[in-house]
């Protein structure tokens, strides 16, 4: 590859961000497939997320699919903004706002919250707040990780 041909798709660095910086995602529309897959992979078996037939007695009456999906969708629409720069996932809280159904499309909202050079100094932790909006504008998911990510070129030569 040449030298002087940025590469697409890399991930930010933690010191070319700042507090109060805000992305958003492209949308995803979750599918009856990536429900069947999740809950295979997963062995979240909760007939909740199984059951298609006897919906009267479910706390949802809706085709629901678990947050923990939700979120592992969410992190894969945020892999841009760490793409090749992003070093640890260290910690995060996570609050369920409301239920994400199959069919429904979400994309993530993120604001930069913090960012500090760690001990290392090549090296920098940031934090972000990340709401998970589906095509309603309601957010169904929120958590805030705190990622370790790669500096940049400028300290240490290359990605």
């Amino acid at each position: 590859m040449e030298k002087d041909i940025e590469l697409l798709g890399m991930g930010s660095f933690w010191d070319d961000l700042s507090v109060g910086d805000r992305f958003r995602t492209v949308g995803r529309t979750l599918t009856e497939t990536d429900l069947v897959n999740f809950v295979n992979l997963s062995w979240l078996t909760e007939e909740l997320f199984t059951n298609t037939e006897d919906r009267k007695n479910m706390a949802i009456a809706g085709r629901v699919v678990p947050a923990a999906l939700v979120y592992a969708c969410a992190e894969g629409l945020l892999l841009p903004m760490m793409q090749g720069t992003g070093l640890a996932f260290l910690n995060a809280t996570l609050d369920v706002k409301g239920p994400t159904f199959v069919g429904d499309t979400i994309h993530v909202e993120c604001k930069v919250s913090e960012v500090r050079e760690t001990s290392k100094g090549h090296r920098g932790l940031v934090r972000t707040e990340n709401q998970v909006v589906n095509q309603k504008g309601e957010t169904v998911l929120a958590y805030n990780p705190l990622r370790m990510m790669k500096g940049s070129k400028s300290q240490q030569g290359h990605r």
